[in-house]
């Protein structure tokens, strides 16, 4: 599995005109590939790995009147109870190694992909985060308000 994650200061999905998640001030936008040799062991971790990498700061945080429960200077979305916005992204997994039209072999068909992004979304909800979604497979037009910007690629 891939995860793309970004510190944002907000981010929003909308589908066919509507919110289909959204969260105003700091979290994480993370986009969520599985591919075709992943298995449903790697959902836990990779949610294990979003809720807790630790790449905020923490005066940042607090000076924005957040609490944060660690003496760390840079902290994880657990620490300061952040929200996380789940997107499934199969283009994750793309491969661009030949010609200039990628192919999606590599990506997980959505009959186990869909599954296994509501898995990790489910892992972060029982490690206690806030998660709003997009639509699987959906048109989704995505807004987010990049902070820093950070962007770290997860693999697992």
């Amino acid at each position: 599995m891939r995860a793309v994650l970004q510190r944002v200061d907000g981010a929003s999905c909308v589908v066919e005109g509507q919110v289909t998640g959204a969260f105003e001030g700091p979290g994480l936008m993370v986009l969520v590939g599985v591919h075709v040799d992943d298995t449903d062991d790697k959902c836990a971790v990779l949610a294990d790995k979003i809720w807790k990498i630790r790449i905020f700061d923490s005066a940042t945080l607090l000076d924005r009147g957040l609490t944060v429960n660690s003496e760390s200077v840079e902290v994880a979305a657990a620490d300061a109870n952040l929200p996380i916005l789940v997107i499934s992204q199969f283009t994750l997994h793309a491969d661009t190694s030949k010609g200039r039209r990628p192919t999606w072999l590599q990506a997980a068909r959505g009959d186990k992909a869909e599954p296994m992004v509501d898995a990790v979304v489910a892992e972060l909800r029982k490690l206690g985060a806030h998660v709003e979604t997009g639509k699987f497979g959906a048109d989704m037009r995505i807004t987010q308000t990049n902070d820093g910007p950070t962007t770290i690629v997860l693999d697992v």
